[in-house]
């Protein structure tokens, strides 16, 4: 992938030298930024296509990472080019920059950059930490979908302003296939494929069982569901039609591994979504997006396995746990009273099955020792540099726990971690 955006990185540079300067230095300059925000929107669109093949060998949560600081390369690119844009004809004009602005924008190739521009700073606004904390997962995701709105507007305002990719036959033609690849995967990843497979599984709620006060299992049955490409340890991206709106939709794991007759999600109630999974009706329609993420035996590295799990971050752990391929196993189930402890008496069982040692770690947080501090660790591992590690928790005991594999020198290629929330 990254030779992938290297090639591609070096045929734009080449194709604006090569295209001539603007009409004075200060748009020539805005040119590059333009090309170049253009080509990073290209690559945000490959990295939430959500391509099985990408998918499989990344993880989702490494490419919401990567789309997230990407996103933001995007915002400062965008801004640098409008900036440059306006400063550049102010210059040729010998006017002030807010009469030049007014100007640009009564020419409508000029509004529509200005609106996709404006579209792209409300949602990187709504998605720096404080704001995003503030916000529930449903209405940060909708106001996200804005997003396509500035791809389309900004899409046509290349069409209408661009001079470099319209200066040769090579140009024009790099430029819509270059295009029609990013939207294709995006198209395919985002709508033909789940499309296709909710079609031929006809997805439907079997039960709903309470796991607790403020957790449910949802169980999912279907046709052919043998052929459904899901492994435990991957999630779904879950839609309930008829109980929520089309566009309400969660990510859940597995919290058993897939078995050809159905499927199983477990969640806590964390939101409006997932506070009413439990009044979902029986036989009613499931739309299911997926199954995503790299959380899976197919990296394993090692004869032996260590699974990290915080509260519901269990759900992957446990559903891996029926896999044969886990091997020697620990596990480390991080809550704060047994009484939060999801499906532990599942993963007892399991773990007990497979011969493995189960350690129920609870408490505060703050309260004795660090649970995940290397000491720790090691007290509880002794051989933990010898296991692939998998880490499934709320982000705060993640990084804490990465820290303290990084302080034991285990191997980075023997470390699996999977952070909650796709925001």
């Amino acid at each position: 992938m990254w030779t992938c955006v290297a090639v591609n990185l070096v045929i734009v540079e080449a194709l604006f030298l090569s295209a001539g300067s603007g009409k004075n230095e200060v748009l020539t300059v805005a040119k590059f930024f333009g090309l170049h925000a253009a080509l990073v929107m290209l690559f945000q669109l490959l990295l939430v296509a959500r391509l099985p093949w990408l998918d499989r060998r990344i993880g989702m949560d490494r490419l919401t990472a990567w789309h997230r600081w990407v996103g933001f390369a995007l915002l400062w690119t965008v801004l640098t080019h409008a900036t440059l844009v306006v400063l550049g004809y102010a210059t040729l004009d010998d006017a002030p920059m807010g009469r030049t602005f007014l100007a640009l924008s009564g020419v409508p190739a000029s509004l529509l950059g200005i609106l996709a521009a404006a579209v792209i700073l409300v949602v990187a606004v709504l998605s720096t930490r404080p704001l995003r904390r503030r916000l529930r997962y449903e209405v940060w995701h909708g106001a996200h979908l804005l997003l396509y709105v500035a791809l389309g507007l900004s899409f046509v305002h290349q069409l209408q302003e661009t001079t470099t990719f319209t200066s040769s036959a090579f140009a024009t033609a790099y430029w819509w296939i270059l295009w029609l690849f990013a939207f294709g995967a995006l198209l395919t990843g985002r709508v033909v494929l789940p499309l296709w497979r909710n079609a031929y599984h006809r997805f439907r709620v079997a039960a709903v069982v309470p796991e607790s006060d403020d957790v449910v299992s949802v169980y999912i049955t279907g046709r052919h569901l043998g052929s459904f490409p899901a492994r435990a340890g991957q999630f779904c991206i879950w839609r309930f039609p008829g109980h929520h709106h089309w566009w309400t939709a969660n990510p859940f794991s597995l919290s058993a591994a897939p078995d050809g007759r159905g499927l199983r999600l477990t969640a806590r109630a964390a939101g409006s979504t997932s506070a009413g999974l439990r009044n979902v009706p029986v036989g009613s329609r499931a739309f299911v997006e997926g199954p995503y993420g790299a959380f899976t035996s197919l990296h394993r590295t090692r004869p032996g396995a260590l699974l990290i799990a915080g509260g519901v971050g269990i759900t992957p752990v446990r559903a891996m746990l029926e896999e044969r391929a886990v091997g020697d196993v620990v596990v480390l189930y991080r809550v704060r009273s047994e009484a939060d402890a999801v499906l532990l008496d599942e993963v007892r069982d399991l773990v007990v099955l497979r011969g493995g040692r189960l350690h129920l770690l609870t408490g505060r947080t703050g309260e004795g020792a660090p649970p995940f501090g290397p000491s720790s660790l090691r007290q509880l591992v002794p051989d933990i540099v010898e296991r692939d590690v998998y880490v499934c928790g709320p982000p705060a005991m993640t990084t804490a726990v990465l820290s303290g594999l990084k302080d034991l020198q285990v191997p980075a290629r023997q470390v699996h971690a999977e952070r909650f929330g796709l925001a």
